[in-house]
């Protein structure tokens, strides 16, 4: 066989650092360094790596189906739905598993909120993600995503976001009456075709930021799409299964929905899987508008099943709450030190670090350089908006005990000292 290098052809960058294992929350290379993945992969591997109940459930699935269209019943899926159905918000009893991630998801989501409202118009928020489809990147709230595609999906209506930090309208959330919802009013009448099918929205941003809003913001939120007649339609493709330390972010500010997206930590150790969750009047969309070759696979349903039976348990969950804390406390410890450190935000193990200049502006700069030195302390940590953000994001795997909690902080406190 020829010699190739594969770095010379993959088409995507890539790390010089080639990985050969993983177990728990740690990650191994091919020198045999060990590293705490703090973004738990691409904050999909709820359960860490190689999760042994998980691996063993897919292995028992594949001595009889791998994959088979969804024309037929399959029991991997019909167990699956039935966990999914007893576990969401009561309000959300359709599931819709023929989509291949959360971008799709995301995609699908808003299809059944437009063909139910007859509207076109979707509102999203400043920073927010969304995905990777053409209309996700429309409606993304990062003008830097569509800057290199002319011809994007239209109807998109970009509003700003609850970032109380750096508060749009110069307010603080004791005095603000919640203007980043009451102006969406004002948007809604001057700035919108008047045509607004859905409003989507992570409740706590992914790649924006980690933005955490107030609890008030979803209740203001929800009354105002309820009095416009807007669908409101959960992200919870990075907050659900656990990593909020509640089942869903809809449970942590007790806000419902009428649409909900799942994805990244359904599949518990890796396996590829997203879902649509929706209420009973947005049934109807017929498969040819939004079905893709490998949703409902088999494999992936029987890991997801498996991975629900254990998150879905009392203990696995404070689990989440304490460690979190955890390392919030020591966070907050550490920006008491370190005048680079703004703010501090997060719930569960959803948590991210600001890092400013003297002068209380955003340093990507100095993000991305401890970004690379992380490495060399042996840790895995991401930063906001593909590296053009200041927020380290802190999700490692919802299975990380209080021990490995102390040393992923411990490296975070040397790596800042010497940053410092």
């Amino acid at each position: 066989m020829k010699d190739i290098n594969p770095m010379k052809h993959i088409y995507y960058p890539i790390s010089n650092i080639k990985v050969i294992k993983g177990d728990g929350i740690y990650l191994f290379d091919s020198n045999g360094k060990r590293y705490i993945d703090c973004a738990s992969a691409t904050f999909n591997l709820s359960l860490g790596y190689s999760n042994h109940d998980v691996i063993e459930e897919v292995k028992k699935q594949m001595d009889s189906l791998i994959h088979v269209t969804t024309t037929f019943q399959t029991e991997p899926i019909n167990k699956l739905i039935q966990k999914l159905v007893s576990i969401v918000p009561a309000n959300l009893s359709r599931i819709h598993l023929k989509v291949s991630g959360g971008s799709t998801a995301n995609e699908g989501a808003i299809k059944m909120a437009q063909l139910y409202t007859k509207k076109r118009d979707i509102i999203s928020l400043f920073r927010s993600h969304l995905g990777q489809t053409y209309m996700t990147m429309s409606i993304s709230g990062n003008s830097f995503r569509r800057e290199d595609f002319p011809q994007m999906f239209t109807g998109s209506l970009i509003v700003p976001d609850p970032y109380c930090y750096r508060c749009f309208y110069n307010q603080t959330p004791e005095t603000c009456n919640m203007l980043c919802v009451e102006r969406i009013n004002d948007y809604i009448e001057y700035a919108s075709s008047g045509q607004i099918a859905c409003l989507i929205v992570e409740p706590i941003s992914g790649n924006g930021g980690n933005i955490v809003p107030p609890r008030r913001y979803f209740k203001e939120l929800k009354k105002l799409c309820d009095e416009h007649n807007i669908v409101l339609i959960f992200d919870e493709i990075q907050t659900g299964f656990g990593r909020t330390g509640e089942l869903f972010a809809a449970d942590y500010f007790n806000v419902y929905p009428n649409i909900m997206t799942v994805g990244k930590g359904l599949g518990g150790t890796g396996f590829q899987i997203a879902a649509i969750l929706a209420e009973e009047k947005f049934e109807g969309m017929h498969l040819n508008h939004h079905s893709f070759t490998y949703g409902s696979n088999t494999l992936s349903a029987s890991a997801a099943y498996k991975t629900l039976e254990i998150i879905a348990g009392k203990r696995f969950l404070d689990n989440v709450k304490y460690t979190g804390t955890y390392i919030l406390r020591r966070l907050d410890k550490l920006k008491e030190r370190h005048s680079f450190i703004g703010d501090v935000r997060g719930v569960g193990l959803m948590i991210g670090i600001e890092i400013i200049k003297e002068d209380k502006r955003p340093d990507p700069v100095l993000t991305n350089k401890i970004i690379s030195r992380a490495l060399d302390y042996g840790l895995i940590v991401r930063t906001s908006q593909y590296g053009r953000g200041n927020v380290l994001k802190v999700r490692p795997p919802l299975i990380i005990s209080i021990s490995e909690a102390e040393e992923l902080c411990d490296k975070l406190a040397k790596i800042f000292n010497e940053i410092k």
